[in-house]
């Protein structure tokens, strides 16, 4: 009997144990998601913070993803208004296509329309075109943009995604290329369409565009961005979903059949379960005035943007703040300018920055005009200054003075003496 309770009372202290454990160290028992897809990544749209990954940093081939930088670059680029004369070259490109023919005239919106909910290759092709003059020299702008972002193992040769030994990416960096996609309004709300009618100038013509993300129908929150697929590289999405002001963005490559839903569902389900999105900053949050060399006044720097940061469920940090500002300010300024930064960093890592900026346009004041003798007559600094100018020319005179009539003296007794 008393072996029994002893083995018991042993029990009981180390289940309290572990119950204590589990409590302070939250964040070390997540369970990760299940996975079939050959890489995966997680990432918090709005810190922007990889909050997880499998293989992710192993180049594979993108497929249609691709089509996620093209779009961005299209809008960075062009107008939605554009009329695009489509050439020879898309109507050579292999399906998914709308049949653009050569010669045809499609606006870049319904070419965008096309690209991002139909997956039209012939559109990226045309997209490219628009832009560049050829798709090599897109394919130069997509490449320099993506290593800006930081998505440096990513390589494009095409606007599409169809297949090329040299056209690469990761689940990392297609995260990253997302993120910042998503920060375009008319990206944001394109993607989320389930399904768009377009018009041609062909009445018969593909104008029914369906969407093949069918997260959009199977997962709470669902709000974008880009499916994918070739034989090489197998299913691949880029998905989103938003919920209680978070937003969590999940990539899956080299996915086999229906896999590619339930590898993207689990990679949410672990965001939305075990991880917070913390607002620290708001947009158009006045920091500070500095003042602006040859400037009629200071400017006042804002935050640039809004700025995040992710922790896990029951956690909280102190964020500590550095302002960094530009070492001179000269005028002119121009509002939006970005004059600093502030960045952010808790006792275990970097968690990153926000810009600043100018709150307004500061002109600079025109030497020797009328306005800026009025600023110099009322500035303190050159009042004094030119006091103590005057003061040492009246003191330098008194002593030209004073010794030209101690030489006349010296004179006029010598001549005496002669």
């Amino acid at each position: 009997m008393f072996n029994r309770l002893v083995f018991l009372s042993r029990n009981i202290i180390l289940s309290f144990i572990f119950l204590v454990v589990f409590a302070a160290f939250p964040s070390a028992v997540l369970a990760e998601p299940a996975l079939q897809g050959k890489a995966a990544a997680l990432i918090d749209s709005k810190s922007g913070e990889i909050l997880f990954g499998h293989y992710e940093n192993t180049p594979l081939p993108p497929a249609s993803t691709t089509k996620i930088m093209t779009a961005y670059l299209a809008l960075e680029k062009a107008k939605l208004s554009d009329v695009v004369v489509v050439g020879k070259n898309p109507s050579l490109i292999p399906p998914s296509a709308i049949g653009l023919k050569e010669g045809e005239r499609i606006t870049m919106e319904n070419l965008l329309y096309a690209l991002l909910i139909k997956s039209a290759n012939d559109a990226a092709v045309a997209i490219a075109e628009h832009v560049s003059g050829s798709v090599p020299e897109f394919a130069k702008l997509m490449n320099q943009r993506a290593k800006e972002w930081g998505a440096t193992n990513t390589n494009f040769v095409n606007p599409n995604g169809l297949h090329d030994p040299n056209h690469y990416s990761t689940a990392r960096d297609l995260a990253i290329i997302a993120k910042h996609a998503m920060e375009n309004s008319f990206i944001r709300e394109v993607v989320k369409i389930k399904y768009k009618s377009i018009p041609r100038e062909d009445d018969t013509a593909i104008k029914w565009l369906p969407n093949h993300n069918k997260m959009l129908w199977r997962y709470e929150g669902a709000n974008g961005i880009k499916t994918g697929y070739t034989s090489q590289a197998k299913q691949c999405l880029v998905s989103s979903a938003a919920r209680d002001n978070r937003e969590f963005i999940a990539v899956v490559l080299g996915a086999q059949g229906n896999n590619v839903w339930t590898d993207s569902i689990n990679l949410l389900d672990y965001g939305f379960n075990n991880f917070m999105t913390v607002k620290h900053k708001s947009a158009n949050q006045i920091i500070k005035k500095v003042p602006v060399r040859r400037g009629k006044e200071d400017v006042t720097l804002i935050t640039q943007k809004d700025f995040y940061y992710t922790v896990p469920k029951g956690k909280s940090i102190a964020v500590v703040e550095t302002t960094e500002i530009n070492n001179e300010i000269k005028a002119p300024i121009r509002k939006g300018q970005v004059l600093g930064r502030i960045k952010f960093s808790s006792a275990e890592k970097e968690l990153g920055y926000v810009n600043l900026v100018a709150q307004s346009t500061i002109p600079a004041v025109e030497l020797f005009s009328a306005e800026f003798g009025k600023n110099l007559v009322l500035n303190p600094q050159f009042l004094a200054g030119l006091v103590l100018l005057l003061f040492i020319g009246w003191v330098s005179r008194m002593r030209r003075r004073k010794k030209r009539r101690r030489r006349n003296r010296w004179l006029n007794h010598r001549n005496s003496i002669r």
